[in-house]
């Protein structure tokens, strides 16, 4: 008599994805909850628009941006289609979901919430990568160390929920730089990834990101009347995100792809995915955030001169853009942009000037100065240009 095999369990499977496996309807839809939490993030500032208000919500906007990260760097070793992975990254997507509604008090009343739904959103992460890391040794020695980072980060989060103040946003501080510390701590070289998702993951967040922008456009309007000043207002805003996407979309994030498929997998490959894209790409988000709730305040007052912090989030946001593309490009290539530290320094130095024109003066400068920047590198490096987009296009 032949008896019946039990049954197997089953488990994630550890074994990375394909080389052309792209990103999934699921990891798009989990992505759709991160766009609340950057509104909330934008929402946060817009309300408490002082260098305080800022600080409070770049902290929160660095946190959940790790929490996003994790699920960037799983998914690129565990399918998503697997049953079991569809529902862990649902009750991490609750998690998130609750956390981003947590953000507008978080610094209030809501700070124990949100530290127990990021809780929920990061172990969830740390659970099917242990689960994943079976029978790798050196994935499974990274996933514990990273699940020790989380561990004190959530922890000092969780205390932190029960201070105020400037003890408060040390806390957050801590936990945050702890928490993202942690891949430098414990070594990058057990961590896997496919080159051509991780790089398409991060460019979707980047339109995800110039997608908040265009929603503050049409917040801000709202609280005013729709008059050829606010028309024009929103026009000039769509002109600065179509640019911010052009300056990173047109050669930028071809290059960063291809030197990431290049690298040699391992240790080299894993540590240009954590500083060019885990790490860099958060300060170009930031600037984008940033420059969306310069939008936001100018929307909702064309005629008046920006607020101190306002003028510093729409111009120093694309400073900040920018300068995170000069580190990029030369974390992946080593060359240097000087055109665009120049720009970069240029909208520094036009914050005074926002403070005495009107908003909609800002925003026209802001466009005009990012479009003579793509004008001018698509002239001055046009065969550079053809062909690095014919080679990395085909």
């Amino acid at each position: 008599m032949v008896v019946p095999e039990p049954p197997r369990t089953p488990h994630v499977r550890a074994a990375l994805r394909g080389d052309s496996a792209k990103v999934t309807p699921l990891e798009l839809f989990f992505d759709l909850v991160f766009v609340l939490a950057l509104t909330q993030c934008t929402a946060l500032m817009a309300h408490d628009p002082t260098w305080h208000g800022m600080a409070q919500g770049l902290l929160v906007l660095g946190v959940l941006w790790w929490a996003w990260v994790g699920y960037a760097w799983l998914t690129s070793v565990v399918d998503p289609e697997e049953v079991l992975v569809r529902i862990v990254m649902f009750v991490a997507m609750a998690g998130m979901l609750v956390a981003a509604l947590a953000v507008p008090k978080v610094f209030l009343d809501s700070g124990l919430i949100f530290a127990c739904a990021y809780a929920v959103v990061r172990f969830s992460q740390i659970g099917l990568f242990v689960l994943a890391s079976r029978g790798d040794p050196g994935l499974r020695s990274s996933v514990l160390g990273l699940g020790v980072s989380t561990a004190i980060g959530v922890g000092i989060l969780v205390i932190a929920s029960f201070t105020d103040g400037y003890l408060q946003g040390a806390l957050w501080a801590l936990a945050l730089l702890l928490d993202m510390g942690g891949p430098y701590l414990f070594g990058s070289e057990g961590w896997k990834l496919v080159p051509g998702h991780f790089a398409e993951r991060h460019g979707l967040i980047i339109i995800i990101a110039l997608g908040e922008s265009i929603v503050s456009i049409g917040v801000g309007a709202e609280v005013a009347e729709l008059d050829a000043g606010v028309i024009t207002a929103s026009v000039l805003g769509l002109v600065v995100a179509a640019a911010l996407w052009w300056a990173y979309f047109d050669v930028v994030a071809l290059v960063a792809e291809r030197r990431l498929s290049n690298a040699a997998p391992g240790r080299e490959r894993n540590e240009i995915a954590r500083d060019s894209f885990s790490y860099l790409h958060f300060p170009m988000v930031a600037g984008i955030v940033l420059i969306a709730l310069g939008l936001k305040k100018t929307l909702g007052h064309v005629g008046d001169e920006l607020h101190t912090v306002p003028a510093v989030a729409l111009f120093g946001g694309a400073a900040l853009y920018l300068l995170a593309h000069v580190a990029f490009r030369w974390r992946n290539v080593h060359r240097f942009s000087t055109q665009r530290v120049a720009v970069a320094a240029l909208c520094l130095l036009c914050v005074p000037l926002a403070l005495h024109i009107s908003a909609l003066a800002s925003v026209a400068i802001l466009a005009a100065i990012l479009v003579l920047l793509i004008v001018y590198e698509m002239v001055r490096f046009a065969p550079l240009r053809a062909k690095l987009r014919r080679d990395l296009l085909t």
